[in-house]
């Protein structure tokens, strides 16, 4: 279950795999001092770092140069049809949204932190993802 979360060859992290038939998870993986765990199969994909929500797309997905630090998260994401992704960040702020290089606008997170948006997929391709704080 190694492959369902690992480190790149660039450093970041990737985890996911839209194309397993059944539930599958991987846990206590270590990345950069911190503990995550994985759960991912064809309907959902969802990270956790250290017992808290990072990320969740319904549909499954895979991600690809997960990067965190204090202004931005990114990441590359692959599926296989139009996805809803879920980050935890900080409660009550702004974010600039942008996929594949397009700004998509400003949005502010919930009481819980909580950052809801879709992506367009399509199987083979990979949208880049990044989320700026303001």
């Amino acid at each position: 279950m190694a492959d369902l979360i690992y480190i790149q060859d660039n450093g970041k992290l990737a985890f996911g795999d839209y194309t397993l038939a059944a539930k599958a998870k991987a846990d206590g993986f270590e990345f950069g001092g911190d503990l995550y765990k994985v759960k991912t199969f064809k309907e959902i994909t969802k990270l956790e770092r250290n017992g808290m929500f990072v990320y969740e797309s319904v549909p499954g997905t895979k991600v690809t140069d997960f990067s965190v630090n204090d202004k931005e998260l990114s990441f590359t994401v692959e599926g296989t049809t139009d996805t809803q992704i879920t980050l935890e960040l900080e409660a009550e702020k702004e974010f600039k949204l942008f996929i594949d290089g397009t700004n998509i606008g400003k949005m502010k997170t919930n009481l819980g932190g909580k950052l809801v948006f879709s992506v367009q997929l399509a199987e083979g391709r990979g949208s880049a993802v990044k989320v700026v704080r303001q």
